[in-house]
């Protein structure tokens, strides 16, 4: 089975709030789908974090790579495109393609066997994983009737992030972090996202271990991204210091990068991206490395439904992910998904067990957000 041809297409009209520029927002097209084509009527999907002009640059330049390449070795189809163009860039526009690429691979390479992508990936742990409501905060009262109307849903755990926090004052943060807690409830998984990957990030280390004692006191399952994205040897000291665990590493992409940072002891909890990282073979590779290393490994969600698709795969795969981020009403991941995501009793969500990622999509939702663009074939 063979690659016949790639197509992209961007998302946009719906994109959610996400610490883009005001330049950025104008425009609104972070969010990429892709489809591989076989020539044999098989098509699967991935999804890419990256503006859909450069994914389609990417591709023009990776082609003559993947042009008739097997379309059931995704792991090698996709190394051998990592190794033949890092001199262009290794982590940039290429890498977020080819992330995409290598979903769409191991989904093809499901539905050829008629296997869900976690068993592939060497077999399933579970069915169900508990996802976490991600969503930003705003002024107190305003995140209490997001979480209220959230928790209504049926979600169970729940992460707050950027917004005003770390960006007015430590009293605001306080205030923000418990108004949270006495919504949720004292029981209640809560997480907290700093985003220091937000452009011109001014906090330092003194500023997130005295935040991280007063998460402490509201039982915050894990600070993320409380300092900006380079400060390594900042976050080896915060990880030792700090009551509470220290997440990161979204901006991460491969392999190679994430290595210094789970052999430094700089995170409790490491959380690349499936659709910039390097798609689901880089994922389990780095979710290895951070086993060896003591360190959990929880994908880091804020994408689209084909990004949770493949997060509920490897999710499955893993022994110790027990946790997906779902971002809250994003029409990119609630409405292009054919039938939605329909929690449990539990607060659970089930994780398809068909084949390739187990995800259909709502293709008139897709053409509602990519201007009618033609993402499969007829």
């Amino acid at each position: 089975m063979k690659i016949r041809e790639i197509r992209a297409v961007g998302l946009r009209g719906a994109t959610p709030e996400g610490g883009w520029s005001e330049e950025l927002a104008q425009e609104a097209c972070v969010h990429t789908l892709i489809a591989v084509i076989t020539d044999e009527g098989l098509t699967g999907l991935g999804s890419v974090f990256t503006h859909v002009d450069l994914v389609r640059s990417a591709l023009a330049v990776l082609e003559p790579l993947y042009r008739r390449e097997n379309a059931l070795e995704p792991e090698r189809v996709s190394e051998k495109l990592h190794q033949h163009t890092f001199w262009l860039g290794r982590g940039g526009a290429i890498t977020h393609a080819i992330s995409g690429i290598d979903m769409a691979l191991w989904d093809v390479l499901g539905q050829a066997t008629g296997q869900p992508v976690g068993r592939l990936l060497g077999g399933r742990y579970r069915d169900r994983v508990k996802p976490y409501a991600s969503l930003l905060m705003d002024a107190p009262e305003i995140l209490a009737e997001r979480l209220s109307k959230t928790k209504n849903q049926g979600f169970q755990a729940f992460k707050i992030g950027w917004g005003p926090f770390g960006r007015q004052s430590f009293a605001q943060d306080e205030a923000l972090v418990r108004t949270a807690r006495e919504v949720v409830g004292s029981e209640t998984l809560l997480m907290v996202d700093a985003g220091g990957s937000d452009a011109f990030w001014h906090q330092g280390y003194k500023w997130a271990l005295r935040t991280g004692q007063m998460l402490a006191d509201y039982n915050v399952a894990w600070f993320e991204e409380p300092l900006r994205p380079d400060a390594l040897e900042d976050y080896v000291r915060l990880r030792r210091r700090a009551p509470v665990p220290i997440a990161g590493g979204e901006v991460l992409t491969r392999r190679q990068s994430f290595q210094p940072w789970l052999q430094a002891g700089a995170l409790d909890i490491v959380q690349p991206d499936v659709t910039k990282v390097g798609g689901l073979s880089e994922s389990r590779r780095i979710a290895w490395m951070a086993q060896e290393n003591g360190i959990r490994f929880i994908p880091h969600g804020w994408n689209t439904a084909v990004g949770l698709a493949a997060d509920l795969q490897l999710a499955s795969a893993l022994a110790d992910t027990d946790l997906v981020e779902y971002i809250t009403g994003s029409p990119y991941v609630d409405e292009i998904a054919a039938g939605g995501w329909p929690l449990d009793a539990d607060g659970m969500l089930p994780i398809p067990a068909g084949p390739g990622l187990g995800l259909v999509l709502d293709t008139e939702a897709v053409a509602r957000y990519s201007g009618g663009a033609n993402l499969l074939p007829p």
